[in-house]
């Protein structure tokens, strides 16, 4: 049997080549038991389009992903 090579591409412009995008935050808040914020290092990890500059959550991939694991059951 042959290989198939299925790609998730771009929604926008059917490009199949991303770069990723990190964006990086702290999120305070309070608790009961302290009169002091405390804090949670956040990183959100998104994947951009190289032609159209779309941006993607790793999420939405695994979700395309998946479809196309779908689509090649049922073919």
């Amino acid at each position: 049997m042959d290989d198939i090579r299925d790609y998730f591409l771009c929604d926008s412009c059917a490009n199949k080549d991303f770069k990723p995008v990190f964006n990086f935050s702290l999120r305070f808040h309070s608790v009961n038991f302290s009169d002091h914020l405390i804090y949670d290092e956040i990183l959100d990890e998104m994947y951009e389009c190289t032609k159209c500059k779309k941006t993607f959550t790793k999420k939405q991939i695994k979700q395309g992903l998946a479809e196309l694991k779908r689509k090649r059951k049922t073919v």
